[in-house]
């Protein structure tokens, strides 16, 4: 298994053959309240050829309206149900809606949309393919749940947000640390770093750098890997 990171939330996962893409958005420049520090590694056309698009929550970081319309009519597009109607509306394509524990299957790879804490209404995703299982986690406060994640799939790698603004919208790094404790996963790929505040105020100082740090003092056992925009890991 294969995850490529295209920037802030987005990544790439190859396995067993296929390619999916998840929470894709290539904004260059964010919205008025956020800006996105770095641009994608790769632009909306280059990720055309997907075999299928997981979305975990409607809110503009996590879904790129000219990309799911630019992308084939025969590559189905998941979202939580709550909002898939909302997403098919605006982007003029069929959503096909999820309910979190709710199994499903693209091509031999086994997905499932688990529970999610957020502001929005959302999931995250478990992938098994090739004997092997991550866990994506799009945008969640830590919670019980995870441990329900952690004892029926035992994921490999968790892909979660450890970083968080002043007003928060998904766990920080302390958040990160109790998941990982529910999760016990082997590896840990930190996302959604990608966008901060436009007002100096709004920005917490919390990185990679300062979440491996405090997941060393808390004597967490799990390897904790970044993956700059363009970079990818293996497993």
């Amino acid at each position: 298994m294969r995850v490529t990171q295209i920037g802030h939330s987005t990544v790439l996962v190859e396995a067993a053959g296929l390619r999916l893409i998840l929470d894709p958005y290539f904004g260059r420049r964010g919205n008025p309240a956020y800006r996105r520090r770095s641009p994608p590694a790769r632009s909306r056309e280059a990720c055309l050829d997907v075999d299928a698009v997981l979305i975990s929550h409607a809110h503009f970081d996590h879904i790129d309206r000219r990309y799911l319309r630019a992308i084939s009519s025969d590559i189905p597009v998941f979202a939580p149900q709550r909002v898939a109607w909302w997403i098919s509306l605006i982007c003029g394509r069929e959503i096909h809606a999820v309910k979190p524990w709710r199994q499903f299957m693209i091509g031999t790879a086994y997905v499932v949309p688990v529970t999610a804490r957020h502001t929005a209404p959302g999931v995250g995703y478990v992938i098994s393919a090739e004997g092997k299982i991550l866990y994506f986690a799009g945008d969640t406060f830590a919670g019980r749940f995870m441990k329900e994640i952690g004892d029926r799939f035992r994921p490999d790698v968790c892909l979660m947000p450890v970083a968080r603004h002043r007003i928060p919208t998904t766990m920080g790094n302390a958040g990160a640390v109790e998941a990982a404790r529910l999760l016990r996963p082997r590896t840990i790929i930190p996302i959604h770093l990608g966008l901060e505040p436009r007002f100096s105020a709004l920005r917490r100082a919390e990185t990679v750098e300062s979440f491996r740090t405090l997941a060393r003092g808390e004597r967490l056992d799990a390897n904790i890997v970044s993956l700059e925009p363009g970079e990818s890991y293996c497993w």
